[in-house]
């Protein structure tokens, strides 16, 4: 069986970052732009929407049961604290409102990938394992 690591990580928060950047971002390349400013591929358009919609949801369902809300509020003032220390060293212009956006877009990104890390590594840390892991003697 494959050990999580730190590129497992990494790929996870790239995929949480690509799937909130990738639906919106201010910077006028996303899903949103795409529909709202180029008329036309309704049929593409909707299944695409759809797919983005599912991994949202995934995304989501996935973060809520592996943080839950104090591990999410936690993590969100985390990189709120974070994203602070950056402004406060000017180290990000915050005076765009783009990078404001880009900002929260960033930390909602990586709260996707840290919630659908995180059950992994507490396994890793502490040796927990979730109830809900089928992927040990699963019969499917």
């Amino acid at each position: 069986m494959h050990e999580f690591g730190i590129v497992d990580f990494v790929l996870r928060l790239f995929s949480g970052l690509a799937l909130v950047l990738g639906t919106y971002n201010p910077y006028a390349m996303s899903y949103y732009h795409w529909v709202t400013d180029y008329p036309g591929n309704v049929s593409a358009k909707i299944l695409i929407g759809v797919l983005l919609l599912t991994l949202h949801v995934v995304a989501i369902l996935s973060s809520m049961r592996s943080l839950g809300l104090i591990g999410i509020g936690l993590l969100t003032a985390t990189f709120a604290s974070a994203a602070w220390v950056l402004i406060e060293n000017e180290l990000l212009y915050v005076e765009d409102p783009r990078v404001f956006i880009l900002i929260l877009l960033v930390i909602l990104g990586g709260l996707y990938g840290s919630g659908l890390s995180w059950s992994h590594l507490r396994n890793r840390i502490a040796g927990q394992v979730d109830s809900t892991d089928v992927t040990f003697n699963s019969p499917v």
